[in-house]
């Protein structure tokens, strides 16, 4: 019953039989089957299929509250006793944004699986905040200031922005002189907290000073960002590590840079309640190594 359990909460948690078919790489008829399994065993129906979409019933509801749960702390477990060997193993579920996936870890793990031969990577790449305890994340990468205090973080680096605008852009509309200036370009940037304008914040000479800023083209993910910057669309505070090579080949000009804008913090987050287990301790040890201040996305020189 254990085994349909955990075909139940995958259905149950996506909604879709399809969908969770391809998150246990079994056939669709196999996960089928263990529904019906379940649902004889236990007397009940969990789950109403519909052409369009998987409901669940009153029972149904009942059984994915109690059972994701129970089952993530018998992963815990089970991963937790595997890894008790010196050497790392088991799965490992990450999860992190796609800009820093694309442009760090995927080319900073291959040397961690060379190194680390029993351990498997689940890779989660998404522009939202991830529930690490629901979604069964082992660590996450998050930028910016953590507001949970039910994680444990580490402290792996932080990232220095600059304001930007192409050179067709800024032939078009006059050059920004003062922060005051930026109100009248069009600006792109993540959407704030609930929707609200966000709030630019600058320092020179020891005095910082904030501009609110309403988007003109509002995104959720700092690489589109970068390239709308670059290709004209308006002006926008990018990573350094981002930008740099464009500023260097004047794709970009870096904007009133006798202003500095706040760094981003980036740090390893974990559940407080679970055990690390040894491919999660391989893992913080070894990004901490292969991430040293100065170096690559930490990079703080500009371009001349």
């Amino acid at each position: 019953m254990l085994d349909d359990l955990r075909v139940f909460e995958r259905v149950a948690a996506l909604r879709s039989f399809a969908a969770a078919s391809r998150a246990l790489g079994e056939p669709r008829s196999n996960v089928s089957r263990s529904i019906a399994r379940l649902e004889r065993s236990l007397g009940v129906r969990l789950i109403q299929r519909t052409t369009r979409e998987v409901t669940l019933t009153p029972a149904g509801e009942s059984l994915l509250q109690r059972c994701a749960s129970a089952l993530g702390d018998l992963d815990d477990a089970l991963n937790y006793v595997s890894s008790l060997s010196d050497e790392a193993q088991g799965s490992l579920r990450v999860s992190a944004g796609i800009g820093f996936g694309i442009n760090v870890l995927a080319q900073q793990l291959p040397a961690f699986l060379a190194q680390h031969p029993r351990v498997d990577i689940e890779l989660d790449l998404t522009s939202r905040v991830a529930d690490l305890v629901a979604e069964r994340v082992d660590v996450a990468i998050r930028l910016g200031e953590l507001a949970d205090s039910s994680m444990v973080a580490v402290r792996l680096g932080e990232l220095k922005r600059v304001l930007c605008a192409s050179p067709d852009y800024l032939a078009k509309h006059s050059v920004p002189t003062s922060l005051e200036d930026l109100t009248e370009l069009d600006v792109i940037e993540m959407p704030g907290s609930d929707r609200l304008p966000r709030r630019w914040s600058f320092s020179r000479n020891g005095v910082t000073q904030e501009v609110l800023v309403e988007p003109r083209v509002s995104v959720n993910d700092a690489l589109t960002i970068h390239r709308l910057v670059l290709n004209g669309a308006g002006i926008g505070v990018i990573s350094c590590y981002l930008c740099a090579p464009d500023l260097g080949a004047k794709r970009l000009v870096h904007l009133l840079p006798e202003w500095t804008t706040a760094p981003v913090a980036v740090n390893l987050v974990f559940p407080s309640r679970r055990e690390l287990t040894s491919s999660v301790r391989a893992f913080v040890d070894y990004l901490k190594a292969s991430n040293p201040p100065g170096m690559h996305w930490q990079d703080n020189v500009m371009p001349s």
